[in-house]
């Protein structure tokens, strides 16, 4: 198993935590820990998420697949 955290920052709006969740167990993945929060301020959202990659997808199936949710919401993501 693979050690993981992705980091992001976007516009807040709604799904976007759903929408980080869902990707990620579809591809087997499982989060350990997740932190959030919204700059009321400036309006951005900001997100780490640490997860292990329980069937061993690779760091770049992960980020290719992400691009799709990180077009969506206009993110800055990235996957360490």
């Amino acid at each position: 198993m693979k050690n993981y955290v992705l980091r992001v920052s976007c516009r807040s709006t709604r799904g976007i935590v759903a929408a980080i969740a869902n990707y990620l167990a579809d591809q087997g993945c499982n989060i350990v820990d997740s932190s959030q929060f919204d700059d009321l301020d400036t309006g951005k959202f900001f997100m780490r998420v640490s997860f292990i990659s329980e069937q061993g997808v690779g760091q770049e199936a992960l980020v290719e697949g992400f691009k799709p949710i990180a077009g969506k919401f206009e993110m800055e993501a990235e996957i360490h």
